[in-house]
């Protein structure tokens, strides 16, 4: 598994600029995956997406990673969840049944938690065993932080036992810094498109409504209030929305007066 190689020499000089600084913990394949996270395109992307591509990248990076997913927070929404592998999912998915495990303890704890016999662990005994008999049996679970706050957390997974050496989970925090700017962006985005869309939707409705009061009033000579009573009542009487009912005044209309003009030409 590697990250995007789509530009190799922009790589070997980035691991190499790397090397330079004498930092001997970062090692070829977390320069890499920097490297790749950087080039990273969240505006071309779905946030499920980018969210998968960090973690695969983090799998890349982390020795000893077998897996990852990663656990967006965002408010008012349902938590986005993604994962590299299907074992991983299978994990996350005992943990948040559970509500208990290291992904959760990160996350509101803001700092990182490891176990590397995940069977015999005390602090989550309930979810440990549950994991160590699917096979996996180490976790390094890191909270993604930003100045704005806590984004989420990141699971990293391994099926052998002890996986995560100190070197590992320096590794992982310095891979989790950029990786939370990432995830940021990356919600900041998709939070701006769901808000375009959802005005755009205000916008058609609100239009369809407009045409349809317009429709009632030429009906009956009522004022604009009371063609929207008359809306209202329908959409409470059908139990469906304003904008609903007003479609179906207006496509009715449509009907009706395509029916004339193919009544009214003459043959040919």
């Amino acid at each position: 598994m590697t990250p995007d190689d789509s530009d190799t020499d922009s790589e070997d000089d980035f691991a190499e600029r790397l090397a330079d600084t004498g930092d001997a913990g970062v090692d070829e394949n977390l320069a890499l995956s920097l490297l790749a996270l950087s080039k990273l395109s969240t505006g071309r992307l779905e946030l499920e997406d980018t969210l998968t591509k960090v973690a695969t990248f983090a799998v890349h990076a982390i020795p000893g990673a077998d897996g990852a997913g990663l656990t967006l927070i965002e408010a008012r929404r349902s938590d986005t969840i993604v994962a590299t592998d299907d074992f991983v999912r299978d994990v996350d998915a005992i943990q948040y049944s559970l509500g208990e495990g290291p992904c959760i303890n990160a996350a509101n704890e803001k700092r990182t938690y490891t176990s590397g016999s995940l069977g015999g662990e005390s602090r989550w005994p309930r979810f440990g065993p549950r994991v160590a008999r699917l096979g996996v049996h180490s976790v390094l679970s890191l909270p993604l932080i930003t100045p704005d706050g806590v984004f989420g957390a990141m699971n990293v997974y391994a099926k052998e036992k002890g996986a995560f050496d100190e070197h590992a989970i320096a590794i992982g925090e310095l891979f989790s810094t950029p990786a939370a700017i990432a995830v940021e962006n990356a919600q900041v985005l998709a939070q701006a498109k769901r808000l375009a869309a959802n005005l755009q939707a205000a916008l058609v409705s609100r239009a369809v409504i407009d045409q349809a009061l317009g429709i009632i009033m030429s009906r009956t000579g009522g004022t604009a209030e009371e063609a929207f009573d008359r809306l209202r009542s329908r959409s409470q009487a059908e139990h469906t929305k304003v904008s609903a009912v007003a479609q179906s005044v207006v496509d009715a209309a449509v009907r009706r007066a395509r029916s004339r003009h193919a009544t009214d030409d003459p043959p040919r």
